[in-house]
């Protein structure tokens, strides 16, 4: 039984740091993508329509799952806050702000998933929790600044990293409020529902933005980078996140981020267009005992577990 939960386990870990990959590609690709053609409007509504086709026909090759209605309702809610606002807020963000400053803003989330879960779910904030959320995000934010300063020049926007911020938020709050439901079913299910309901929510306000957008003519390497944003960053990214959900807390899903802006550097290291500094590596330490720090740390079950042990 222990060995099949720490197989449970490893794949959970893996999956979410295949998807953190995947997206930590996504600022630079989509941020390039909406300067040659697209705009923040456009880009999330190809990402989520684009996904919801995906995610249906995938559907059909998938196990089927009886939902009840009761569920089907909930993944309004899902999508809404796991999607629409996450999705629409940070995908605009990026267009307006530096992907630099959103990947700062991206290292918040795991705050408020730890506040929010321990408001929500009763998990409790312990000191190797806190401790660990407060090394991972020290890592990412020296990782990023010292990259900034010799990797890029431009400055940010306080609106675009407003609206990042509130992305951050959201998606914290979806994986604390909805939990419980994305464990019920699989990730076809779960996906299929939230972006149906995403692209119902999303498309009558942007189509004629959209349609505008396209009679402009776009260049062929822009449909390249938007075929990552919709393919790799949110059809696999999304499908590798819930399978992590299933199995670890909300808050070791949420210091995952972490990864993303590692891999944004690696990326520039690899394109050459960054410098390897010390900094670095002692950033790369930071991060990954941050997450070894929250995964370790006790949750409220296990805290349970010990009580009754106890008596």
């Amino acid at each position: 039984m222990d060995k099949t939960n720490n197989n449970r386990a490893l794949i959970a870990h893996l999956s979410m740091f295949g998807a953190c990959a995947g997206w930590g590609l996504m600022a630079p690709v989509g941020k390039d993508a909406m300067t040659h053609g697209f705009d923040g409007i456009t880009m999330v509504t190809f990402r989520v329509v684009g996904a919801c086709l995906l995610f249906w026909i995938a559907s059909f090759f998938a196990p089927k799952e009886q939902v009840p209605l009761r569920d089907k309702l909930m993944f309004i809610g899902a999508g809404l806050f796991g999607l629409v606002c996450n999705q629409c807020c940070y995908t605009i963000g990026l267009s307006i702000t530096s992907p630099i400053n959103a990947s700062i803003v991206t290292t918040s989330m795991p705050i408020f998933a730890m506040v929010l879960a321990a408001l929500i779910l009763k998990e409790p904030i312990t000191g190797k929790k806190a401790l660990g959320v407060l090394m991972g995000c020290s890592g990412a934010l020296i990782l990023i600044l010292t990259s900034a300063a010799h990797a890029s020049d431009k400055v940010g926007d306080i609106r675009g990293d407003l609206f990042c911020l509130f992305a951050q938020f959201s998606f914290a709050l979806y994986l604390s409020l909805f939990n419980p439901l994305i464990r019920r079913y699989n990730v076809f299910t779960i996906n299929k529902y939230m972006f149906s309901w995403a692209t119902l929510m999303l498309l009558p306000f942007t189509f004629s933005h959209v349609t505008d957008v396209l009679a402009q003519p776009i260049p062929a390497k822009t449909w390249w980078e938007v075929g990552y944003v919709v393919g790799i960053g949110t059809f696999f990214g999304y499908i590798l996140t819930m399978i992590g959900q299933r199995t670890l807390r909300p808050t070791v899903v949420s210091v995952y981020n972490y990864v993303q802006p590692i891999v944004s550097v690696a990326a520039s290291l690899l394109m050459g267009i960054g410098v390897l500094k010390p900094t670095h590596a002692l950033a790369v330490i930071l991060v990954f005992s941050g997450v070894w720090l929250v995964t370790k740390s006790k949750s409220r079950r296990d805290m349970e577990k010990e009580k009754v042990t106890d008596q």
